[in-house]
């Protein structure tokens, strides 16, 4: 399934345009990074992931910050309006008599694919639970249940339904990101000349939908392992499995099969602030980090954009490289995981 979405904030110059618009209407609005909570200390985590560590520069965005691009203007690959929601009334506690969001579903989606539920009227979902193959639990805490619908635990967004997404409620995903140190023809690390720091690499796709630059990743399948969704996105994303000889698969199968039996670096688990969310429904994710260290793993296999993807290449890591939705948060974290330029 696509994850096709618009980056909401293309230039950073337009945030201040927005900022001033806003402001002159008396609405006000976040477009800065949210706040983040820290945690303590390194320890392994038991999960049918994969192997995983967090450590003391895992950060993840606090409850407190109301989502952004989940209130985009108007709704992606749609010509709808969102029902403006200004900071103070995102949350549901704040009672708002007036609000009267838009209800929409895409086409795509009531067509009644295999990867998307039926309307709500329709059948029983369970919801905070694993219902059947489905998993409808949050990564964050349980979400309420308003007149059978499930209720976005960050908040208004300004239309309901489903939108592009699939699943009522939460929708997982599985983000992998593979690095690895940008060496120089002696095969040496290349240090950045502000920082010092060694210049980390990471296999960066360009989406077909949004024409941006994107970490490779996709939607999690009924009773599908996050392991395996992390392995699958990934290869046929940025080394076209689909498309190649079951020989050439079996050989690069092996190959990060290694890369992904090793021990990563869980970068985030959570809410996600996706321009496709709704009241009813949004992006949840988790996104690993794997590290080539010594540049005989997936480095040495040939990068081949393939189903989501319109390019695929090795992309230094750096602040100034913009990426679509939240990934470079992502990536700011895994460079100081590494303790690598950002």
């Amino acid at each position: 399934m696509s994850r096709g979405m618009v980056h909401f904030f293309r230039r950073r110059d337009w945030i201040g345009r927005i900022h001033l618009a806003l402001t002159l209407f008396g609405l006000p609005c976040t477009v800065c990074t949210p706040g983040v909570r820290t945690s303590q200390a390194i320890r392994p985590i038991s999960t049918s992931c994969c192997n995983l560590y967090t450590t003391s520069v895992e950060t993840m965005p606090s409850s407190a910050a109301p989502h952004v691009k989940s209130r985009c203007v108007q709704y992606p690959g749609s010509k709808i309006q969102r029902f403006l929601v200004p900071d103070d009334k995102v949350d549901w506690s704040q009672n708002w008599p007036q609000y009267n969001p838009v209800s929409y579903t895409h086409p795509s989606v009531v067509n009644k694919p295999a990867w998307a539920d039926p309307d709500i009227d329709s059948f029983s979902p369970k919801f905070n639970a694993v219902d059947g193959a489905v998993d409808r639990t949050s990564f964050d805490d349980s979400y309420k249940i308003e007149e059978g619908k499930p209720l976005n635990p960050h908040g208004r967004t300004g239309v309901t339904g489903r939108g592009l997404l699939g699943r009522w409620g939460p929708n997982h995903a599985a983000d992998p990101i593979v690095t690895r140190w940008k060496l120089d023809a002696k095969g040496e690390k290349i240090f950045h000349s502000v920082s010092k720091l060694p210049i980390l690499q990471f296999v960066s796709i360009k989406r077909k939908d949004c024409g941006e630059w994107a970490i490779p990743g996709g939607m999690v399948d009924p009773g599908e392992q996050v392991s395996l969704t992390l392995q699958r996105e990934f290869s046929e994303e940025a080394l076209n499995t689909l498309a190649i000889s079951p020989s050439e698969r079996a050989k690069i199968s092996e190959r990060i099969t290694e890369l992904f039996k090793s021990t990563g670096f869980q970068v985030y688990k959570g809410y996600v602030d996706d321009p496709r969310n709704t009241d009813n429904a949004w992006m949840e994710t988790i996104a690993v980090n794997f590290h080539d260290d010594s540049g005989n793993s997936v480095s040495e296999l040939t990068l081949q954009a393939g189903d989501d993807a319109g390019q695929v290449q090795w992309v230094d890591v750096d602040s100034s490289f913009l990426l679509y939705a939240n990934h470079s948060h992502f990536l700011e974290l895994v460079s100081k995981e590494r303790k690598a330029h950002w």
